[in-house]
């Protein structure tokens, strides 16, 4: 799987992960970091309502990850 996706920052050094394209680019972005090293993880994206602080939408990156890290496997 190719870590490029739709999403590109439209100014050097900057992206916005907070977008659908950003977040979905993130999320598959961290499952291919974690897949690459044996691990399954899970990672969604949460579509968070229109704040009026930032006026906009804007989504979460959420994952079962635990300090930043996988979480132990348990063998039945």
């Amino acid at each position: 799987m190719s870590l490029d996706t739709e999403y590109r920052a439209e100014r050097m050094g900057e992206a916005d992960y907070t977008c659908q394209a950003g977040a979905a680019e993130l999320k598959a972005r961290i499952e291919a970091y974690w897949r690459a090293r044996g691990h399954d993880v899970q990672v969604m994206l949460i579509e968070a309502p229109f704040t009026q602080a930032i006026r906009a939408a804007r989504y979460d990156v959420r994952s079962e990850l635990l300090n930043g890290l996988p979480r132990p496997r348990r063998d039945a």
